[in-house]
């Protein structure tokens, strides 16, 4: 596809403001996970919950490193020329219409697996399944994780992760806490539970912010604009503001889904669950594991809630949640293969 300047300079642009709306629609749905539970425990007003969490999101984008964008960036193997822009657009446009297509139903699906799905499938539709990185012979000859099969193992193994921290929590701290007066422990635990809540905010932007970080600085290093290696610090600290910003604009249908519809949430319970998460998104940004945010909360809460009273855990809605995950990387890369196949066709390509 031979790309005009004037037509290349409006793709580029469009591919970055597309990326940083992803980030936006990211917010909507990972960020207000962050807070559900914080929020509906009462240990925050909503308010006081999204101005901890906007600051600590942005604070994680700007200091939680890049072992997370190296691994989107390196799903795929793509030339680094002016022609992947329209595959990348495609991927994007893919990603944001199933983001706002779950948001609107208030169903806390992952914006990693549709972003995911969103690259397969332009790429594949574009150059062919052999460009994307599946990692698949990599794992049975040398044990190690890379592409595809890295991205699917963490968000896999993630809320797994994060459903036995919160079980093994919870039980630790009824042990604990049996012959406490639990007024005067919630009390302490409300005020416990905003340092958690920050510790997972940052944990959660210094995450999802990477994965728009490393696709525009893959498009900036394609058109011969940035050569380093570090993604510069304005890209960072325009996807921290964004991702707080989708917070802010409109996560409380998912927030009230994750915060009362999984399992009926009280201090000890928020505590347990956000140190699930925190430690889980912490550990997975050291792996540069890109893993969804809202599977570890949602993981981490049904965790805690087995742990008390498996029978109150409201596991219907977990099997609809789970549904969600298992169609949102296809019907993200259908929908992208589709914008890609629209979009080589106005290009005339």
């Amino acid at each position: 596809m031979s790309l005009t300047i004037d037509f290349l300079t409006l793709l580029l642009a469009g591919t970055i403001a597309l990326a940083l709306i992803f980030t936006l629609t990211n917010g909507l749905h990972d960020a207000s996970s962050v807070v559900a539970t914080f929020i509906s425990c009462g240990a925050a007003t909503p308010a006081q919950a999204v101005a901890l969490a906007a600051l600590f999101e942005l604070l994680g984008a700007l200091f939680s490193g890049h072992a997370v964008a190296n691994t989107i960036a390196s799903i795929c193997e793509l030339p680094m020329t002016s022609d992947i822009l329209p595959v990348i657009l495609a991927a994007l446009l893919g990603a944001v219409a199933w983001n706002v297509v779950t948001w609107r139903f208030g169903l806390p699906s992952s914006s990693t697996h549709a972003l995911v799905g969103g690259l397969i499938g332009a790429v594949w539709a574009s150059y062919g399944p052999s460009h994307v990185v599946w990692g698949w012979n990599e794992l049975l000859y040398t044990h190690s994780l890379l592409g595809f099969t890295k991205v699917v193992i963490s968000l896999l193994f993630s809320p797994l992760f994060g459903f036995a921290v919160g079980y093994a929590i919870q039980k630790t701290s009824w042990l604990l806490l049996r012959n406490s007066q639990f007024s005067a422990v919630n009390r302490r635990i409300k005020k416990i539970q905003w340092f958690v809540a920050a510790l997972l905010a940052f944990s959660h932007g210094g995450n999802d912010t990477q994965k728009t970080v490393g696709l525009i600085v893959t498009v900036l290093f394609a058109v011969h604009i940035f050569h380093g290696t570090a993604p510069p610090l304005w890209i960072r600290c325009t996807a921290g503001l964004l991702m707080s910003a989708g917070m802010l604009f409109g996560g409380w249908t998912i927030m009230r889904t994750i915060g009362r519809g999984i399992y009926t949430i009280r201090p000890l319970h928020s505590l347990g669950s956000q140190l699930a998460a925190g430690s889980a998104v912490a550990i997975a940004n050291i792996l540069g594991a890109p893993v969804s945010t809202t599977h570890v909360v949602v993981g981490s809460i049904a965790g805690v809630g087995a742990a008390e009273e498996y029978r109150m855990v409201n596991w219907q809605m977990g099997r609809e949640i789970l549904m969600a995950w298992i169609i949102t990387i296809p019907a993200a890369a259908l929908t992208a293969a589709l914008v890609y196949f629209l979009l080589h066709i106005f290009t005339g390509g």
